[in-house]
Formats: structure tokens, C-alpha cells, sequence
């Protein structure tokens, strides 16, 4: 079984803390549970009142460029792209973990559990 994780991050890394300010996700595709490849995308980043000139919100393009994974991995994120992502049938992912490896282990594991008190409210 193919499963594409998709993590927020600014370097790689760690996870970032926001989803919409983070700067890339970390794509690894994991067959029968091991990682076999890894790529950073860029990401667009969501500033606050900020809409674009077409009228798609930022958050959608964000979700949008990851439609071909299936889980979502950050530190946090707003209400309102939270519930965008799981509209569209990905499993977020919210946790503590600041480690990608760690939370990918954990991941791996069956232990990474989401923290539902880390989407925040707009």
C-alpha cells in the first residue's frame, strides 16, 4: 500500500507550528509503511485578511496543491482550512511533535495521534 504524507516546514526538518505560514511540505511516499522517496514543494503562505485577486482562498490552494496525498501533517492550523482538508478526505494530523523523523516514526508506528486543540479559530 502507497500512503503520500504531506508536511508543513520551513526547512525540512521540523514541523512548522502554522499551516499557513509554513513555507513547503515535505512529501514522503511510504510503501507498506517505508519511506521510498521524499521531495520538498514550495507552498503558498496565508497572511491574515489577506484574499487574492481570484477570489480562491489562499487555503485552498495550499490544500489543493496536495490533493495527490492523503495525509496532512502540522504543528496547527486554522478552523477554516482544517475543516477545507478534511473536506476533501485528507487525514490531518495535528501534533507536538517538532521532529519530522519522529512524528514519521510515530506515524509509522500507528501512535501519532492528533491534538484537535491545536486548530485555532479565525
Amino acid at each position: 500500500m502507497i500512503t503520500k504524507l504531506a508536511i508543513v516546514t520551513d526547512d525540512g526538518v521540523t514541523i512548522h507550528q502554522h499551516f499557513g505560514q509554513a513555507r513547503y511540505f515535505k512529501i514522503l511516499t511510504l510503501e507498506d509503511g517505508v519511506v521510498k522517496s521524499a521531495e520538498i514543494r514550495e507552498k503558498a503562505i496565508h497572511e491574515h485578511g489577506q484574499m487574492p485577486s481570484d477570489g480562491i482562498h489562499p487555503g485552498q490552494k495550499m490544500i489543493d496543491s496536495i490533493s495527490d496525498c492523503q495525509v496532512l501533517i502540522s504543528g496547527g492550523m486554522g478552523e477554516p482550512v482544517f475543516q477545507r482538508a478534511e473536506s476533501t478526505g485528507l487525514r490531518v494530523v495535528l501534533t507536538h511533535y517538532q521532529d519530522i523523523d519522529l512524528a514519521v516514526q510515530a506515524y509509522q508506528a500507528g501512535t501519532l495521534e492528533s491534538d484537535l486543540q491545536l486548530v485555532h479559530q479565525h
